[in-house]
């Protein structure tokens, strides 16, 4: 198994596990594999930019309260790549969720996130995160053309 295959099967699935728990409401998972020691960064779908462990955090934290009911989470890998204690993904991600208690809307993202080992385990410490034209939207709904 290549470097970044072992990336994929252990560190990128628990991220993804961690995201699909953080749209169940669920901040704690993503807490813990994001890194601690700076830089870290989202540039976040939500038009938000969070610099630095706290800024972060608080932001996971508040996602976790706003996010409700997720399902259907699934992340399709379009690139990734380790060089040594550095790696990225570039990654579409689909979901079903609700926003502050908000009838569900499925929403696709564009993500890409940089990885980086801390203490020997790898860590995210950037996402940027984009909505894909059309989304979020209503169920049942088509994409508008």
């Amino acid at each position: 198994m290549s470097q970044t295959e072992e990336f994929l099967t252990t560190a990128v699935k628990a991220v993804t596990d961690a995201d699909a728990a953080l749209h169940q409401g669920d901040a704690q998972p993503r807490i813990a594999l994001w890194g601690r020691q700076d830089p870290i960064t989202v540039m976040g779908a939500l038009g938000v930019t969070t610099v630095g462990w706290t800024e972060c955090e608080a932001l996971f934290r508040m996602l976790g309260e706003k996010f409700s009911g997720g399902r259907d989470f699934d992340v399709e890998i379009v690139a990734a790549d380790v060089s040594g204690d550095l790696a990225y993904t570039v990654a579409f991600e689909d979901s079903v969720v609700s926003w502050d208690g908000a009838a569900p809307r499925r929403n696709r993202l564009r993500v890409t996130q940089v990885y980086r080992r801390e203490g020997g385990e790898w860590r995210v410490v950037h996402r940027h995160g984009d909505h894909v034209e059309g989304f979020p939207r209503e169920l049942g709904t088509e994409v508008p053309a």
